[in-house]
């Protein structure tokens, strides 16, 4: 918990900001939005505290996916950075017609904002991204001005999902939920001007209009051709179905002479199989220039969704021109056909219109030009707007209490262990240090918290584990005993300890509780290879996850290499065990591995970045 506040923050005044998804990288639309908020308020002078709660992690770990998240970056931006584990499992399916509004909204959620009001009384405000996150207002005292960005607008959000047949894998409520979850706001932020509408309808509170502001990065400049096409998103439902029908209608028909479709973002992992003539995945790209180097024109044949689609922003702030259906550029206000198209189809058409047309191309890049300017002047007034709301509610605030401190305690308490040629060094602290201490060393896990129930009050203080490699560190390495830690996926991942420190470290925490359980059989051996059946949770069967592997026998332990995880049709190990209640079923794999296969019985550490899990070898199963 980043505890230590940067010297320009410490006389500006704070603002709590609740997510529920990481402001770094900016790697979906959510995230931009998180992020173009906090920028907002950091041009109006306020300091923000960032409390991330960790559920976008495993709402979309559940899919196979695992968007990257920047703690370091988030450390770098806000004045303090607050972790809230999601040790609830939260609910993708409901037998009701829609979620409650509270479904969504633990009891640890309210746990941390009482405590850190009572850690932080100076602060004058708090901002609650979402609206199935509005329960956590209720712990908010007296005076503390209370908002709610909506993001979206979630009654009846399922409805849309009928035209694909399919059903919503995200939040969705009925109408009274969602005017019971505003009302407990002071204001209420929607991101586009229907949608301030229709919070207005539902409440009586402040309802005010805050379309994200988008720098302009680049001039508009009209392309000398149209080589390639792009669409960059998230691998969330409306962008996979919208891109998908795109699809298909631009590989119809489609001929060299065509602009090629680039893809980037994390979309491209739930894209298998679509590459071919007309259609490229560019993957996931750290940088947004990166994409917007190899896009003459951007697309947004958005099908279905609400809110904002901040890829069209993003566009359109990179100056490039854009051509989408209606609801892809909702919330812009577009008065252009090309940005008022009907359909997927439509879409396509009015690309290969542009294409082969030097003039149409230039009144498009006008077009998109004229778009972006009133939409920029548009937001910097609701921006104005609102930090002059928040201002004048601190000034009252202040005026009223002008006592008002809070006290932190940052002190770390450390301790440290020696052996197996590193240097281990527990340190208790409120601090976040999310990779690296330059005195400690690499961090190598941290402790997870419990759940509600089993502490009174949140606690921002927890163990965390730090290694340094140390040729003279002589004996064996530590047993740190069945601790329950989140194992940080620098070392695991990255691999920025020597081998010789990476064995111990597995030796150290063998014990550790397991994610997942399962047992093994070694069905093949030849030289330094290794073939064992047993099963994995399904979102590792792809083998994509970077993972590293140990073998755990009597006192020793060895890294092995996994070189190839191969589908099985016959499930021969029954044996398995989901600790988290929220791992996709498990399926029967074969693991290629090499290294020294064990002599006896033993088990395998599978770590990858989030998650930790144990394969037991029983002696029967090696192989004499």
């Amino acid at each position: 918990m980043g505890l230590l506040m940067p010297p320009d923050s410490a006389d500006k005044p704070a603002i709590l900001v609740l997510a529920p998804m990481p402001a770094a990288p900016v790697s979906a639309g959510n995230r931009r939005r998180l992020a173009a908020t906090c920028e907002a308020l950091t041009r109006g002078g306020f300091a923000i505290d960032l409390a991330y709660y960790a559920h976008e992690d495993q709402i979309y770990r559940r899919f196979g996916q695992h968007p990257p998240t920047d703690l370091l970056e988030m450390e770098r931006r806000f004045r303090n950075v607050f972790l809230i584990e999601a040790r609830t499992v939260i609910p993708l399916k409901t037998r009701s017609n829609a979620f409650g509004i509270d479904e969504w909204c633990p009891d640890e959620v309210g746990d941390f904002v009482a405590w850190y009001f009572s850690a932080y009384p100076a602060t004058g405000a708090v901002l609650v991204n979402y609206v199935f996150l509005s329960r956590a207002l209720e712990r908010v005292p007296p005076g503390v001005l209370k908002l709610i960005d909506t993001h979206d607008r979630f009654a009846g959000r399922q409805n849309q999902y009928r035209p694909f047949r399919a059903e919503p894998n995200f939040f969705y409520t009925d109408t009274t939920g969602e005017a019971a979850g505003l009302t407990r706001a002071d204001v209420v932020l929607a991101i586009q001007a229907a949608e301030a509408e229709y919070f207005a309808g539902l409440t009586d509170r402040r309802v005010l209009l805050l379309p994200p502001h988008f720098p302009a990065q680049k001039p508009f400049t009209v392309p000398e051709r149209v080589a390639r096409i792009g669409f960059l998103g998230h691998g969330n439902d409306p962008n996979l179905f919208s891109i998908g029908r795109f699809i298909r209608a631009w590989r119809d028909g489609w001929t060299p002479d065509r602009p090629e479709l680039v893809i980037g973002g994390e979309i491209c992992r739930s894209l298998p199989g679509v590459e071919g003539p007309g259609v490229r995945l560019l993957g996931y790209l750290d940088r947004l220039e990166d994409f917007y180097a190899q896009a003459d024109l951007v697309v947004a044949p958005m099908l279905m969704g609400s809110g904002l689609k901040m890829k069209v922003g993003e566009a359109l702030s990179f100056g490039r021109p854009v051509i989408g259906t209606e609801i892809g550029l909702e919330g812009f206000e577009p008065v252009e056909p090309a940005h008022r198209c009907r359909d997927a189809e439509a879409v396509k058409q009015a690309v290969l219109a542009v294409a082969g047309d030097a003039e149409a191309l230039a009144r498009l890049t006008r077009a998109s030009e004229r778009l972006f300017t009133r939409y920029a002047e548009t937001a910097l007034a609701a921006e104005a707007q609102l930090i002059e709301l928040l201002l004048a509610h601190e000034r009252e605030r202040t005026s009223l209490s002008p006592d008002l401190q809070g006290e932190t305690d940052a002190r770390p308490d450390s301790a440290s262990a020696v052996g197996g040629g590193l240097v281990l060094t527990c340190e208790t602290s409120a601090r976040s240090l999310p990779a690296a201490d330059a005195d400690l060393g690499v961090l190598v896990a941290t402790e997870r918290r419990p759940g509600h129930g089993m502490a009174a009050v949140y606690t921002p203080l927890r163990q965390r584990w730090f290694a340094l490699a140390e040729a003279t560190a002589d004996g064996a390495a530590p047993d740190l005993g069945a601790l329950d830690v989140a194992l940080s996926p620098e070392w695991v991942r990255d691999r920025n300890l020597p081998p010789a420190a990476r064995t111990a470290l597995a030796r150290a925490f063998a014990r550790m509780q397991a994610d997942w359980e399962t047992e093994g059989r070694i069905v093949g051996c030849a030289g330094d290879r290794i073939e064992i059946a047993t099963l994995l949770p399904g979102v590792l069967v792809s083998g994509t996850h970077p993972a590293a592997i140990f073998l755990i026998a009597g006192e020793g332990a060895s890294e092995l290499r996994l070189e190839r995880v191969t589908p099985l049709h016959r499930r021969e190990i029954h044996a398995y065990a989901d600790r988290t209640g929220r791992l996709p079923a498990p399926l029967p794999v074969s693991l290629s591995l090499r290294g020294t296969a064990p002599a006896g019985g033993g088990c395998l550490l599978f770590l990858t970045d989030d998650g930790i899990g144990r394969i037991t070898l029983p002696e029967e199963a090696s192989l004499s």
